[in-house]
C-alpha cells in the first residue's frame, strides 16, 4: 500500500489518485486518510503532492517520497534534518511547456508589447523601433533540464543566449557562465533576465539591488521559478528608478498573490497566476509509476534530491 498524502483539495486528490492508480495497476495507492492506521508502520514509500507534516508524521517508516511535482524547495525545508528520501518529479513535457513560455513571453518583451497596451489606453497610434531577435541578449539563470530546453528554444528563434549555472556547463551553441563572477558577466549582458532557479538558501532574493543595477538600464525580468528568487522591494524600486523596463512575474511568495498587493497595479509589471509550467497528471503519473516499477524491480533509488543543495 502507498499512500497519496497532499494537501491539494479533495477532488483534486481523487483525480490524482485515479490517475496513479491507472498509471500504476500493480500496486494499491489510497488517500493518507484511508490507510488504517495499524497499517502505517508497514509503508515505507509515499507519493506526495504538497504534503503536511503532521500527516507525514503518521507513517513512522517512510524510506523515501515520490513528489508528482518538480518543485521540492518547500518539502525539502521540512525534511532537513530527516533521513526520508525525495526523488522530484522530471517530466520532459515540463520541460517542453516551460520552454513554450519562455519564448512566448520573452517576444511579448521583445516586441514591446507593454508599451503597446499602454498605447492603445491612450489611443496612441505609435510604431516603436524595432529590433531584430538577433540583437537581443536574453540571460537565463539556472541551466537545470528546463534552462537548458528554454535555451535551445530562444536559440531556435534567433536570440542570442546565454546561461547561468553555480557550476560549470557546456550548451551547443549558448554562452554559459558559472560562478560570481561570471553571474554579475552574464548579467551585464542580458536585455532579458529569465529566472529559472530553484529556490535554496544559496538562491533566495539572487535578484536584487545589486544585481538589478548590474543589468543594461531598460532590460526586463521574466520570474518562472520561484517567488523568493527575487527581492521584489528591490525590484519595485528597480522599476521605479526605470533600470529595469518591464517586469513579468508568474510565482510569488505568497500564492495565490494577495488582492491588496502592489504588484497588481503597477504599470509596469506584468502579473500571472502561476501559469508557466503546468504539470500534466497523465505525464506525471507515467514517469512516477515507471520509477516506482523500476525500485520494485531492482531495489535502487531513482535520482534523489541532494539535502545539502535543495535539488
Amino acid at each position: 500500500m502507498i499512500p497519496f498524502i497532499s494537501q491539494l483539495a479533495k477532488n483534486e486528490q481523487v483525480l490524482w489518485l485515479q490517475a496513479l492508480n491507472e498509471a500504476l495497476p500493480s500496486e494499491s495507492i489510497v488517500l493518507a486518510d484511508d490507510v488504517p492506521h495499524n497499517q502505517k508502520h508497514l509503508c515505507t514509500l509515499a507519493i506526495v503532492a504538497n504534503p503536511d507534516l503532521e500527516t507525514l508524521s503518521q507513517f513512522k517508516n517512510l524510506h523515501w517520497l515520490h513528489s508528482v511535482w518538480a518543485g521540492v524547495e518547500k518539502l525539502m525545508a521540512t525534511l532537513q534534518t530527516s533521513t526520508i528520501k525525495v526523488v522530484r518529479l522530471v517530466d520532459p513535457m515540463l520541460s517542453q511547456t516551460m520552454a513554450e513560455a519562455v519564448l512566448a513571453w520573452s517576444l511579448y518583451l521583445h516586441r514591446d508589447m507593454p508599451t503597446y497596451a499602454r498605447q492603445q489606453q491612450k489611443t496612441q497610434w505609435l510604431q516603436q523601433a524595432y529590433i531584430p531577435a538577433s540583437q537581443r541578449r536574453i540571460g537565463i539563470l539556472g541551466l537545470g533540464e528546463l534552462g537548458c530546453v528554454s535555451a535551445m528554444q530562444l536559440k531556435s528563434n534567433g536570440f542570442q543566449v546565454m546561461g547561468w549555472s553555480r557550476s560549470a556547463k557546456t550548451l551547443a551553441g549558448i554562452s554559459t557562465f558559472n560562478g560570481d563572477s561570471g553571474l554579475a558577466e552574464m548579467v551585464a549582458q542580458s536585455d532579458i533576465l529569465i529566472c529559472l532557479l530553484p529556490l535554496t538558501p544559496a538562491t533566495k532574493r539572487i535578484v536584487n539591488t545589486t544585481l538589478l543595477n548590474k543589468m543594461p538600464e531598460g532590460s526586463s525580468v521574466i520570474n518562472f521559478a520561484r517567488g523568493g528568487i527575487i527581492a521584489t522591494d528591490d525590484l519595485l524600486k528597480a522599476l521605479d528608478d526605470k533600470q529595469i523596463k518591464h517586469a513579468v512575474l508568474d510565482v510569488f511568495e505568497q500564492e495565490p498573490l494577495s488582492s491588496h498587493s502592489e504588484l497588481w497595479q503597477h504599470p509596469n509589471i506584468t502579473v500571472l497566476p502561476h501559469i508557466s509550467a503546468p504539470t500534466n497528471m497523465n505525464s506525471a503519473c507515467t514517469i512516477v509509476a515507471d520509477n516506482i516499477l523500476q525500485y520494485r524491480q531492482t531495489g535502487q533509488l531513482p535520482a534523489c534530491v541532494d539535502k545539502t543543495k535543495g535539488y
